[in-house]
């Protein structure tokens, strides 16, 4: 079995992407095609006997255009959706400025009063309404498409409301130029401007996810250098990474980048591999030892032999993964979607057999068309294709508030039902920055100028543990006779006293007398340093990762919430299980590699677990994209955040918190909105039909008109308690 990507142009809506997918599944030697209509992809699983040719043939064959295989390297194109939607924005305000300013003492345009000049009101707001029109031709292109093929969704709703809404309220203005001043008080030419508005705001919501996903699978191939140094009889020369070939021998230097997967042939040094395995230490590379492509050599001359290049290499298989994680598709119940099936067909009949039934009953032409039309009116989806994307709109604006950016409206809906926390190590329930955790000081100097001892002689290291000590240079000090002890640590002089800092094996021929101390600071989880002055310990110090301050508060309410918790790290086990237990986190997965998490996260889902994914490295990625949720910090690298669906824009872990309660009672807010949306027209469409005629209970176009605009009003409040979230 073999499995491509696939791009494919011209798809617009769900029923276009539903019908590629049906068409490809049905097709004899492809096992799974699965369509993801925000990126314009297709993932088929596929027989080997099948050309990449013929797959682009059956695509043609569907309706729609295969543009060829999907290059992660491609540049993504602009569109000016930001620019129109301020300039409709705008426009939208003028056009509710003019329909509203009488209704709250606002200063009138005087010739457009509506009492006054009701041909000018008319007729200027159908002008302002026509560039919505054009605005949302392809809401209502594939509203209507959808309908005559069977498949009525929000589409459908959307422009069933605008049509009728324009239509209605643009034969009330003929009837207001031919001198019926009445119907002035019957258009709703400003309902139609909002509903495509509201509309094609979610559209740019969901539009702007899709391209920061793109920008994802840039950020990976971006790890990666554009060169590297191939080893020749003469020395070496630089080539580009297109011309490096299973077999080269190649350099890497102190401060550069691993350029492939490869074997380690001569040398030693310590690598950067965190974007892979999420550990904050650098891992130290010996002869026969493999390295991976974007990792940083940081303190020594390596030469190793290229194994994997191109699309065989660890991040490329991170790139299809993201991909993968990204075309995969979950199983989200659209409520509006569902009712809207039923929903439009079922007011279509109704208008259709009242027009017809009054007919029959002898009732004149015009009061027929009137008692449709006010079906029609009155049954305006207005209300139920506002009650979704206002509800989410809004909850989007108060999260962003409260440090939360939610990039897809699909987040607020999954969200509420999550039961598992799946979260990284470092950089998530840690800072993943090394500090000074612990100091045990048998000198003469107190704690400040022993560090500051320490700092001056480590500021000219290029070792990432060095970074511990940059805030605790007080007094600058002269530095002589520096010197990297290669694999052991660094010596320096300060005044007339030699000093040593490093590993255990700076010990050779010292006797230690503070094993225990060492081994406190061992199961601590800490990196220990030794501090020497002329050959004499003076000083252990403990250096580590240190945990964010508002986990542990975090995980006992998650827990408390009866949220499962798991940590899932490539860091080693005994570090996993020191900071999982000062959390108290019972599940810890260690010593993981990206597939790996991915593989798990998998694995929970597949068992009915709604998973939510925490994590901020390169090699948190797939994970990110994996999980029903992933979420990620402003802090975290590019790849992380882009391949997420909330960013904590303050980096307080806390604000999973606020994440879940903004997403249950979004949820909670959109039931409202669809209840009291039908149970308007539950109780207006019998009125519309004049079933309680007799008894005096009748309603016109105008008043039906009125009640709709009342509905909508009644979902937009409902909507806006969402702002008063704490």
């Amino acid at each position: 079995m073999k499995k491509i990507i696939l791009k494919v142009d011209g798809m617009t809506c769900s029923a276009c992407s539903n019908h590629v997918e049906k068409f490809l599944n049905k097709k004899s030697g492809i096992i799974d095609a699965c369509v993801n209509l925000v990126l314009g992809q297709v993932l088929i699983h596929y027989e080997d006997d099948i050309s990449v040719e013929t797959l682009s043939k059956y695509i043609n064959e569907s309706g729609y255009k295969c543009a060829g295989i999907y290059d992660e390297k491609e540049e993504n194109k602009k569109d000016n959706g930001k620019i129109y939607l301020i300039i409709f924005g705008l426009l939208v305000i003028l056009i509710m400025y003019i329909t509203m300013s009488h209704m709250f003492n606002l200063p009138l345009i005087t010739q457009l009063n509506k009492m006054n000049y009701p041909v000018n009101y008319a007729v200027c707001l159908f002008i302002l309404t026509i560039p919505y029109l054009i605005y949302g031709k392809d809401i209502i292109f594939n509203g209507i498409k959808n309908l005559i093929n069977k498949s009525a969704n929000m589409d459908t709703l959307v422009s069933l409301g605008v049509l009728v809404s324009f239509v209605y309220s643009f034969t009330n203005m003929i009837l207001i130029i031919l001198g019926n001043k009445m119907y002035v008080e019957n258009l709703y030419f400003e309902t139609v401007c909002m509903i495509i508005f509201f509309v094609k705001l979610g559209r740019y919501i969901d539009k702007n996810s899709k391209e920061k996903t793109k920008e994802a699978i840039k950020g990976l191939v971006q790890v990666t250098p554009k060169s590297a140094l191939l080893k020749i009889k003469d020395g070496e020369k630089e080539i580009t990474i297109d011309e490096v070939k299973v077999g080269d021998i190649l350099i890497v230097k102190p401060g550069m980048k691993v350029a492939v997967d490869g074997n380690i042939l001569s040398g030693q040094a310590h690598f950067d591999e965190s974007f892979i395995t999420g550990e904050s230490k650098p891992v130290k590379k010996k002869v026969n030892d493999k390295v991976v492509a974007g990792s940083i050599n940081y303190d020594g001359l390596v030469e190793y032999k290229a194994e994997k290049i191109g699309p065989k290499s660890t991040i490329s298989e991170m790139v299809h993964l993201v991909l993968e994680a990204s075309n995969s598709k979950m199983k989200i119940s659209r409520i509006a979607d569902k009712v809207s099936y039923y929903f439009v067909p079922i007011i279509l009949i109704i208008a259709i057999l009242t027009f017809i039934i009054y007919l029959i009953l002898g009732t004149p032409l015009n009061d027929s068309i009137i008692h449709t039309v006010t079906v029609l009116v009155v049954a305006c989806p207005c209300a139920l294709g506002l009650a979704t994307p206002l509800a989410i709109v809004v909850s989007i604006g108060t999260s962003a508030k409260c440090g939360l950016l939610i990039k897809s409206s699909e987040t607020l809906e999954i969200a509420s039902n999550i039961d598992t926390i799946v979260f990284d190590k470092t950089g998530t329930l840690t800072y993943g920055k090394l500090k000074v955790n612990k100091i045990y000081n048998y000198s003469n100097y107190d704690d400040e100028k022993l560090l500051n001892i320490i700092a001056n002689i480590e500021k000219n290291s290029t070792h990432p543990i060095s970074k511990a000590f940059d805030n605790y240079v007080i007094n600058k000090l002269e530095v002589v006779d520096y010197k990297e002890l290669l694999g052991i640590g660094i010596s320096a002089k300060i005044g007339d006293k030699n000093y040593c800092l490093g590993n255990s094996k700076i010990l050779k021929n010292i006797k230690n007398n503070y094993k225990k101390d060492e081994e406190n600071l061992a199961n601590l989880g800490s990196s220990i340093i030794y501090v020497l002055e002329e050959n004499k310990i003076i000083g252990l110090i403990g250096v580590k990762d240190i945990i964010r301050k508002e986990c542990r508060k975090t995980i006992k309410k998650l827990k408390e919430l009866g949220i499962d918790i798991i940590m899932l790290t490539g860091d080693n086990e005994l570090t996993a299980k020191i900071i999982a237990k000062e959390l108290g986190i019972d599940n810890v997965i260690s010593n993981v590699m990206p597939s790996d998490k991915t593989k798990y996260i998998k694995n929970l889902k597949l068992n009915g677990k709604v998973v939510a994914m925490v994590g901020d490295g390169i090699n948190d990625a797939p994970s990110l994209a994996t999980s029903d949720i992933g979420i990620s910090f402003k802090e975290s690298t590019d790849i992380a955040t882009n391949s997420s669906n909330v960013i904590i824009t303050n980096n307080n872990i806390e604000k999973i918190l606020t994440f879940l309660t903004i997403s249950k009672n979004t949820l909670i807010n959109i039931k409202q909105n669809l209840f009291w949306a039908f149970f308007y027209n539950i109780l207006m469409i019998p009125i519309a039909i004049g079933i309680f005629k007799k008894i005096g209970l009748e309603i016109n176009p105008m008043i039906a008109s009125l009640s709709m605009m009342l509905s909508s009003l009644c979902v937009i409040f409902n909507a806006l308690r969402l702002r008063k979230i704490k």
